[in-house]
């Protein structure tokens, strides 16, 4: 099915169909802008995350149509014998391709670029509520092994 599944970096005119992925659940409905035209405040965070060496804005798709995008921020420490670590956030699959394997292959080169960047871990968070999600991503071998804790302002 997916033989034609390509992984690369964003281009600015992948933001409709990432913006509309991220709009596309109870959660990201109430958080994102939609609508006919791209609210600038992407735009904006586009400039700055593709500018950034740290970060990496990825989309994968089929047959040429974005079905699949996740955010990755390497973040080097001095623990961990001055180790580099993997953030993934921001993870979505269409909802037309949802239960097609493409979250595994997403995850599976992510996890190879963070190991190619010389990361010792990769992390990330879910909100609670996405209970789905999480056994997607225990599937996968992440261990809820840390209490996380957020300050919203």
């Amino acid at each position: 099915m997916d033989t034609n599944l390509i992984f690369r970096l964003a281009t600015r005119a992948d933001l409709p169909a990432i913006v509309d992925m991220l709009a596309d659940d109870v959660l990201g409905a109430d958080r994102e802008i939609t609508g006919p035209t791209l609210s600038p405040v992407y735009e904006q965070a586009f400039e700055k995350i593709s500018q950034d060496p740290q970060q990496e804005l990825t989309v994968a798709t089929l047959n040429g149509e974005v079905v699949a995008t996740y955010q990755m921020t390497y973040i080097q420490y001095l623990a961990f014998k001055g180790g580099m670590r993997a953030q993934i956030e921001a993870v979505r699959t269409h909802s037309a391709y949802r239960g097609q394997g493409i979250g595994t292959k997403l995850f599976r080169y992510a996890i190879q670029r963070a190991r190619e960047k010389g990361c010792h871990i990769v992390q990330l968070t879910s909100d609670k509520k996405r209970k789905d999600a999480i056994r997607f991503y225990e599937s996968l071998g992440f261990v809820a092994s840390h209490e996380g804790l957020k300050l919203r302002f």
